[in-house]
């Protein structure tokens, strides 16, 4: 889904009222019913992301297009900001000072690959978003981690560790699909 720059305006206004909307209590309020775009109604898949600075603050998101996009990245902008695992409830204090960024998913693509190895040979660094899939984990990286870390083999190592997998792990059964984003802030 390409998005024009109405429909990107759109969505980040959206993740900020849900933000905002939530800022008192921290309950997530109900995404309104219909989006200004019709487009923005079509399934979506779509992580948001706030910053402090250049520091992250939350980052929580979806993989697979379930509900509209306009409701997807309401939802995922209350998750970042209140219910991400690795931080307290943003504060409106901090709230003041957040960046959102909203990223967009393509559909997965299975990527038949047998090894680490042969997975290597095919990333593109700074396009694909990688998700691993072994057993009932799963894990991924949007394809702006690469900034982070731009080495192939740091950057898979990193996502399997982010499983909860030893950094050379790869069973029979590993699955990978492939993803690329579309962000903006």
């Amino acid at each position: 889904m390409s998005l024009g720059p109405r429909q990107r305006t759109e969505l980040l206004a959206l993740a900020r009222a849900s933000v905002e909307a939530a800022l008192p209590s921290g309950e997530l309020v109900p995404a309104p019913g219909e989006p200004f775009d019709p487009e923005l109604d079509r399934p979506g898949a779509s992580f948001v992301t706030l910053r402090i600075g250049e520091e992250l603050r939350g980052c929580c998101g979806t993989i697979e297009a379930t509900r509209p996009l306009h409701v997807d990245v309401w939802n995922n902008a209350w998750a970042s900001a209140f219910a991400d695992p690795r931080f307290p409830a943003l504060t409106p204090p901090e709230w003041a000072d957040a960046g959102v960024q909203i990223s967009v998913l393509s559909e997965p693509q299975p990527c038949d690959v047998r090894s680490e190895a042969e997975l290597l040979e095919i990333l593109r660094p700074g396009i694909d978003g990688v998700i691993l899939r072994a057993g009932l984990r799963r894990s991924t990286f949007l394809p702006a981690v690469w900034e982070q870390l731009p080495d192939p083999r740091r950057f898979i190592r990193h996502l399997k560790l982010k499983a909860g997998w030893p950094a050379d792990f790869w069973p029979a059964d590993m699955q990978v699909l492939l993803y690329t984003t579309e962000s903006f802030d």
